[in-house]
């Protein structure tokens, strides 16, 4: 691997990629082309190959990617081949059930500890996880050597909780609350929106009907 800065961009698609290929290879095709990749994903095939080249050489003329060699590579690269354990803060409707997708099993990010603030949800468990009250989060995430938290909680409380997670040792962050939060410049954060993104759709289509009526 390169010793250079790799952009945000390029980081984003790896994990394109990487769906692709597994789907790819749950069909039984061995070998891909960048051109093939290109097509499916809506990319430039000459910017599929430029991502990968930062990362080393992993195709071959003529005969294009080893599938599964590549899912290895990104795997390796994304860290997606070491346990990656996860604090889910919000014990809600999203955070159910995110606590369910299978995505995370599979990619060896594992949901291991789930808190709230609320009594009523506290000491329940959600898919086999005892939720914790939040006040328990520093001494959980020492202990279970947690490095990523997830934010399920309404807009008001955001905030709080990533100031907790900070505090608590959390080196980065997966915020759904409807808000924008602060953390100092050494945790990363990652906003989904996904009223912004419903947003984004509704004026696409009108966007539509005005080239279709034009």
């Amino acid at each position: 691997m390169v010793d250079q800065k790799i952009s945000d961009a390029v980081v984003k698609r790896l994990p394109l990629y990487l769906r692709y290929l597994n789907y790819l290879q749950k069909m039984g095709i061995k070998t891909v082309s960048s051109h093939q990749l290109a097509k499916e994903l809506g990319l430039n095939p000459a910017q599929i190959r430029k991502d990968l080249a930062y990362f080393g050489e992993f195709g071959r003329k003529g005969i294009g990617y080893e599938i599964s060699y590549l899912i290895k590579k990104i795997r390796q690269i994304l860290h997606l081949d070491q346990m990656i354990h996860v604090a889910l803060v919000g014990a809600g409707n999203l955070g159910h059930a995110l606590s369910n997708y299978n995505a995370f099993k599979q990619d060896n990010m594992k949901i291991i500890a789930i808190f709230d603030h609320s009594p009523d949800k506290v000491g329940k468990k959600i898919n086999d996880i005892c939720v914790r009250d939040i006040s328990e989060l520093p001494k959980v995430v020492e202990e279970l050597n947690i490095k990523v938290g997830i934010i399920t909680v309404p807009d008001y409380a955001a905030q709080e909780v990533a100031d907790k997670m900070v505090e608590a040792g959390i080196e980065a962050i997966l915020n759904f609350a409807p808000v924008i939060i602060h953390t100092p410049s050494y945790v990363r954060v990652h906003h989904t929106d996904l009223t912004t993104e419903l947003h984004s759709l509704a004026f696409y289509l009108r966007q539509d009907e005005l080239v279709g009526n034009s």
